[in-house]
Order: structure tokens, then sequence, then C-alpha cells
């Protein structure tokens, strides 16, 4: 959902931005005295973007009003579900922990996160890492990125975490599973000279 809502702001952002390069860029044109083709929404310096005409040349008729409606529902629907889609909390609050006897425990999720990054941090050639838990708090998934120091194997590091702070997690919370995305990054530093 999130790579949904992702590619979703950045059409619509793109798409406004278009629709307001090309109108602001043609009335800056035509203001600057260029001549616009015969089909264009301006006439002159003088000319406004929507005369009184064009605002109500479709009023009287039938099918006008049922589409005006039409789209300012969807519109605003649209608009709902982007604003609910944004505001939602992307962090797992807290993980259903089985103990074994019927009953459960909460464990917080920022307690968790802090266990892992910690952890993680402390591996071979990590400078720092950030964890997120998402998912359900049944079946919790994380995200962590880890910043790497020059010249460390990423694969090295990758395998020191699954076996190490992703085990320990997994094993101290009693889940089955706890599905990972891992994003590595390494440190930026000035290149090496060689004599």
């Amino acid at each position: 959902m999130r790579a949904v809502l992702r590619v979703v702001n950045r059409v619509l952002i793109g798409i406004v931005g278009l629709v307001l390069l090309v109108i602001g860029g043609s009335v800056l044109a035509v203001g600057l005295g260029l001549d616009p083709p015969s089909w264009w929404i301006h006439d002159s310096r003088h000319d406004v973007l929507l005369s009184d005409a064009e605002r109500t040349r479709w009023r009287g008729d039938g099918w006008w009003w049922p589409t005006v409606l039409a789209v300012l529902a969807v519109l605003v629907l649209l608009a709902l579900w982007w604003l609910t889609a944004n505001l939602r909390r992307r962090r797992l609050a807290e993980v259903l922990v089985d103990t074994g006897d019927g009953e459960g425990a909460l464990l917080r999720g920022r307690a968790l996160e802090n266990v892992l990054e910690g952890e993680a941090a402390g591996g071979a050639g990590v400078q720092r890492a950030r964890v997120h838990l998402t998912g359900r708090r049944s079946t919790p998934e994380t995200r962590v990125r880890l910043l790497l120091e020059p010249h460390v194997d990423p694969g090295t590091a990758l395998n020191d975490l699954t076996t190490q702070a992703l085990a320990h997690a997994r094993n101290s919370a009693g889940l089955a599973q706890l599905p990972t995305e891992v994003r590595l990054k390494g440190v930026k530093h000035r290149a090496e000279r060689v004599s």
C-alpha cells in the first residue's frame, strides 16, 4: 500500500505541476506579446482565462449539472482516500507475544525497534541502524536500514543481521517468522590515493 501511495502522490503532484506550468506559461507568453494559435484559450494580452460566456456555456443543458456533481463526488472521494492513506500511522504500536498458556502478552513496538536497532548497530562495520515495525500485531514485519562503513562486505553485514539481531528478536517475541526488508547504504567517503 505504501508503494501505491508513493506512486499516486508523485503522479498527482506531476499532473498538477504540469497543468499549472502549461497554463502559467501560456498566460505569460501571451502577456509578453506572443501570438497564440487560433485554437488556444487566449486571444490577446487583455484576454481572461475563462470569460463569462465560456463559464456559462453549458448551464442550460440537461447533462451539465449531473456531470459536474459526479466529477466533484469522485474528486472528494479520491481526496478523502489520499488524506486517510497519508495520515494513517505507519508504525506498529505493539506486538502480540504468544505466552503458551492460551493468553497473550503485548510487547511495545518501540521497545522491539530499539533493541533491534541497538543490536544491528553493534554489528561489525555498521555505523548506524534504523528499524521500523509494520504489519499487524500478530504478524509484524520489519524494515531495516543499515549505514555501512567503507570497505565492509554487504553480504557479511546482511548475514550478521539475519543470524543475530533478527533471529534474537524473532525468538524472544515467539514469532514463527519475521519478514524483513533490508536496505544497505555505504557511508560517503573520499577516494583513497594509491601510491
